[in-house]
């Protein structure tokens, strides 16, 4: 039996472990993560840290694995490529490729040179800055790292807090677009042929609650779809054209502004939801056996719907509920008990103490709904979240701040 080497174990790459198995292929996981839930489900785990390239590859060579793949986590992506390199398999990107995606600088330079806007940029002692300013760094993830700064000196704490959660020290600074809609695109290419596959909305928590950096509900296809089309589509798609990129995903945050679109962070890979599962249930495509297509056959043979980003006229949303500090005792709600909850993956399980943090680690779980219209996805939103239950070792309600629905329009 053929083995596919899955790197990383997070919940969002069983998608990838459940489309091995079903073309018969053994599949092996590796993580620093004794417990993950891709590990449970996988033939095969190990204990390799992602950056341990070379205890990766001699494992890879002693196992006789034909394929290597990972489509999700961020820190990933540069050491895939460079797995992928040393055992002269099939990668989906190039190390160019993947620097251009990963290093927020490049990514902002190859933005400037084909005409796609980004968000106006500060360097540490600029005397020009108009606050509020975001600070981050170059290659943060998961909101880790990042601060809003409202005056000189929370600007110099910030580049201490962000330089820390840097790999290399690098930070950028940029305008606080704070009353700006956060918008995400992603595309998925097949022989060098770009297909939209989801615009999306994203809604933070509140800045009073320190959660403005942690979306907590995105919202697809977006209300801005067809804007963009108008606006930035053909200058984004001419860029990936440009880098060479040939197969496989690729996404981008971003801002609204003024009826234009302003980017700030890439990633050549899916987003970390499971929105794949909302995408195969309307159109029955799954993107995941095209992922692992390319692992192991180094060709992708998939036919995606010029208009797979519309959803047919459905709306769909992720949902991040988002709890306290404490220990949980007890957690109820998290499951598919409906038919418009498309997958439901828990980030916290009992017994687990949870700190502080206002970043995705004060994430409770990942629910994803498909509904038939707007009004049918906000009543499911609110259904979801007046199920959840969770409660700390007093019985008090763990759950930190809730959704509101009504902020989802258009």
């Amino acid at each position: 039996m053929d083995k596919i080497l899955i790197l990383g174990g997070t919940a969002q790459q069983i998608k990838l472990i459940e489309a091995a198995k079903r073309k018969g292929y053994y599949t092996i996981v590796t993580d620093y993560l004794s417990d993950s839930l891709a590990k449970r489900m996988a033939d095969k785990s190990y204990m390799y840290d992602i950056n341990d390239i070379d205890g990766i590859v001699n494992m890879c060579k002693d196992e006789n694995v034909q394929g290597v793949i990972c489509g999700y986590i961020d820190p990933c992506q540069r050491p895939y490529q460079k797995i992928c390199a040393r055992l002269n398999l099939p990668c989906y990107g190039t190390q160019e490729q993947f620097y251009l995606m990963t290093d927020k600088h490049a990514f902002k330079k190859m933005c400037n040179d084909n005409g796609v806007n980004t968000i106006k940029e500060y360097k540490e002692n600029d005397s020009d800055i108009e606050y509020p300013v975001f600070v981050k760094p170059v290659d943060s993830r998961g909101s880790r790292g990042q601060s809003v700064c409202y005056n000189e000196k929370e600007l110099e704490a910030a580049c201490v807090y962000a330089k820390s959660e840097s790999s290399n020290g690098d930070i950028i600074i940029e305008k606080f677009m704070k009353d700006a809609q956060e918008f995400q695109v992603t595309y998925f290419f097949v022989g060098g042929k770009p297909y939209l596959i989801r615009t999306t909305d994203s809604y933070c928590g509140s800045e009073e609650k320190h959660l403005e950096k942690v979306v907590a509900c995105a919202v697809s296809p977006s209300k801005y779809t067809n804007l963009y089309l108008e606006k930035a589509h053909n200058k984004v798609i001419n860029m990936f054209k440009n880098m060479g990129y040939k197969n496989g995903p690729i996404f981008m945050q971003g801002f609204v502004y003024q009826d234009d679109f302003y980017f700030f962070d890439p990633g050549l890979r899916f987003p970390g939801v499971d929105y794949e599962r909302i995408i195969r249930k309307v159109y029955g495509v799954d993107l995941m056996d095209a992922m692992i297509d390319i692992a192991m056959q180094n060709k992708i043979s998939i036919e995606i719907p010029e208009t797979c980003y519309s959803l047919e006229g459905k709306k769909a949303a992720v949902l991040f509920p988002t709890v306290s500090k404490g220990t949980i005792e007890t957690l109820e709600g998290i499951d598919c008990y409906c038919d418009e909850i498309v997958s439901a993956i828990p980030r916290c399980e009992v017994k687990d103490t949870l700190e502080w943090t206002y970043n995705v680690n004060q994430r409770l779980a990942e629910m994803d709904v498909l509904s038939n219209n707007l009004d049918d996805l906000k009543k499911t939103l609110q259904e979801v979240q007046n199920n959840i239950k969770v409660l700390n070792e007093k019985g008090e309600n763990m759950i930190y701040e809730y959704f509101d629905v009504n902020r989802i329009n258009g």
